[in-house]
């Protein structure tokens, strides 16, 4: 294309992230405008939102303090740099999300996404040993199936195969444990299984085969959002932090999913009463509406660094829009609404009436496996023969294009996690359309 060419009104300039492009582009799923808890289609038909956008509206669509506060700041302050300079909204959102964080996690490090954030925790969690005289700690510990981003730290660390294996070896000295899911022992279940505590031991084992002082750091979802919802088994996390204390070992908690009320509580930390090292956050903290990201530390953590002299760079790393002024400005209107409009409460209120709907579908044939916790569920769809992942991708595009519903897909599991808005008629039609959906697709 010429560079004086006017630009094309269709659709193949734009290559679309984790997308199969040539089917969208014959068939695509356009959106035009959206209100709460509706996306519209160009035509203005409505959209029922069962995904919170992609995990990450957790306050609704186009709320109007947010909406204000961004327009305001954009005609304010449209952009600080954070390197040797800073404004003052980007401290008081840190102050914030740092009084959300359960005991001494005090310090907010802002990047502009879950990736940027995972990459952030990676780096600060092999810095730190350095800083304490420990430089052989370098080695990171991940989980299979789990989803840390799209960065190169994040896939290394990440367990999900189809995100790794395009992209050559990735970091040295990562290793994995296993995930916690096991269909057998956890099948149809609501909240944390019963079973699967003793998975945990298997940090244990990568401890014998590294040895302690290798090991930088272990990062897990404290429930897998992204692998199909895995919620994490009674005295897992517990049992994970204890051989990190042991050890000397960093615990990080990606809460990119599950920050910001998704489990009905301000972090999963808060939920499941185990306090990591460096907690990463992203999506919910502005509710989608303007990039932002960044990872918490403990005291001991940030005082690590704060040993040179007065003039002198203390952590080496950063990016352009760290705590750009428009995403704090949303940030904040965001807790605002939050706390407001008690919507962590009300996330946890709704939490049983969610788990009951969803599980009234396990009857159906097509159904192998429901998990919930918070307002999050996760199915696993019967495959089509031959064809992994098609049935979960034609539920997922049937479900927009007739039943005027947003669905999460990944392979043949589909996720729910509606805006913590969400009334019990939301939740009742979501299941509705769902299971009128899974009827066809039988």
């Amino acid at each position: 294309m010429s560079a004086d060419a006017p630009a094309p009104n269709d659709l193949e300039s734009f290559w679309l992230p984790f997308t199969p492009n040539r089917q969208f582009k014959r068939e695509p799923r356009l959106i035009s405008r959206a209100k709460d808890m509706h996306y519209y289609k160009t035509d203005g038909e409505q959209v029922l939102d069962a995904t919170a956008g992609l995990w990450c509206c957790n306050a609704g669509h186009c709320r109007e303090p947010i909406v204000s506060a961004i327009q305001n700041q954009a005609a304010e302050l449209d952009f600080a740099p954070s390197f040797q300079f800073g404004h003052p909204k980007a401290f008081e959102l840190a102050s914030r999300i740092a009084q959300l964080a359960p005991n001494d996690l005090d310090h907010v490090f802002f990047a502009n996404s879950g990736s940027e954030a995972a990459d952030t925790a990676l780096k600060i969690a092999i810095a730190y040993h350095r800083m304490n005289g420990e430089g052989s700690r370098t080695r990171l510990i991940g989980r299979e199936r789990g989803y840390h981003g799209v960065g190169f730290g994040g896939i290394s660390v990440g367990g999900m195969v189809a995100n790794r294996k395009f992209y050559g070896p990735l970091l040295s000295g990562t290793d994995h444990l296993r995930h916690t899911y096991n269909r057998d022992e956890q099948a149809f279940t609501i909240g944390q299984p019963e079973w699967g505590a003793h998975l945990a031991d298997d940090l244990q084992r990568l401890v014998e085969l590294h040895d302690a002082s290798t090991i930088a750091a272990v990062i897990v979802e404290p429930m897998a959002g992204s692998t199909g919802v895995l919620p994490p088994p009674k005295g897992y996390l517990e049992r994970v932090r204890e051989i990190c204390d042991q050890h000397g070992i960093l615990m990080i908690f990606d809460e990119v999913i599950t920050g910001f009320g998704r489990l009905g509580h301000a972090t999963a930390a808060e939920r499941f009463g185990v306090t990591p090292d460096i907690l990463t956050f992203a999506k919910g903290v502005t509710s989608g509406t303007v990039p932002m990201g960044g990872c918490i530390v403990r005291n001991h953590i940030y005082e690590a660094f704060q040993t040179g002299p007065d003039h002198a760079i203390d952590l080496f790393h950063g990016y352009t829009y760290s705590g750009h002024p428009m995403a704090s400005a949303a940030g904040l209107a965001t807790l605002n609404l939050y706390r407001d409009e008690g919507l962590f409460e009300r996330a946890r209120a709704l939490e049983p009436k969610f788990a009951e709907a969803a599980m009234a579908l396990k009857d159906h044939p097509l159904v192998l496996d429901i998990r919930t916790i918070g307002l999050a569920v996760g199915f696993d769809l019967a495959p089509v023969d031959g064809l992994p992942g098609k049935r979960g991708f034609d539920v997922m595009r049937d479900a927009f294009h007739n039943e005027n519903i947003m669905l999460r897909v990944s392979a043949d599991t589909l996720a729910m996690s509606p805006p913590l808005i969400a009334e019990e008629s939301h939740v009742a039609e979501i299941f509705e359309k769902f299971r009128n959906v899974l009827d066809r697709a039988g």
